[in-house]
């Protein structure tokens, strides 16, 4: 596991939702290079039965034409961290999004979720997400975008971990960003 004491670069992870236990609506994840790969999802037909179902600040239409399919994020997802342990700000709210998009095909997760805290044993209770808020302010970012999350996340494990290579972070342009996208 890639801890303070590591030059390592961990694996974050973070999801959009409509709402509180809402549709998965953009995801990011790191790299081991530090790059950031980040994309808006296609809602799955079955996800859209429901009157009450929130996009957030999308509509359907920048989500279809702008995201890939669940399945893409899943197959990309596995590319990059197959039986990995991730980390995340928000560890039950990012594992019931996550869920989501798996149970769509009758997947297992191939990741499992760790708060990120839980890498820095030396910071006092409550010390890493006074950290990430302030960061966040510093950096101008906005909390509930995920690659704004991720890039946090980063930057704040450089902080906390001396001699790790700062993270880049591209502008997002709707697609996957390795440019290995599936399906292309």
């Amino acid at each position: 596991m890639a801890g303070p004491e590591s030059k390592e670069i961990p694996g974050f992870i973070a999801v959009e939702t409509g709402e509180d236990g809402g549709l998965p609506l953009a995801i990011a994840w790191t790299l081991p290079d530090g790059r950031v790969k980040h994309t808006l999802i296609q809602p799955d037909d079955d996800w859209l039965d429901s009157e009450m179902v929130s996009l957030g600040e999308y509509s359907l239409e920048e989500l279809n034409s702008m995201g890939v399919s669940p399945l893409d994020v899943i197959r990309e997802l596995e590319n990059d961290h197959f039986s990995e342990t991730l980390f995340t700000a928000g560890v039950s709210d990012d594992e019931a999004t996550i869920s989501r998009l798996f149970d769509t095909y009758g997947l297992d997760p191939f990741v499992e979720l760790a708060p990120a805290e839980s890498l820095y044993d030396d910071l006092e209770p409550g010390g890493w997400a006074r950290a990430r808020g302030e960061l966040f302010g510093e950096l101008g970012l906005e909390p509930l975008r995920p690659e704004h999350e991720v890039a946090v996340m980063l930057n704040l494990h450089q902080r906390l971990a001396p001699g790790v290579a700062p993270p880049e972070a591209s502008p997002f342009d709707g697609r996957l960003l390795d440019g290995d996208d599936v399906d292309d």
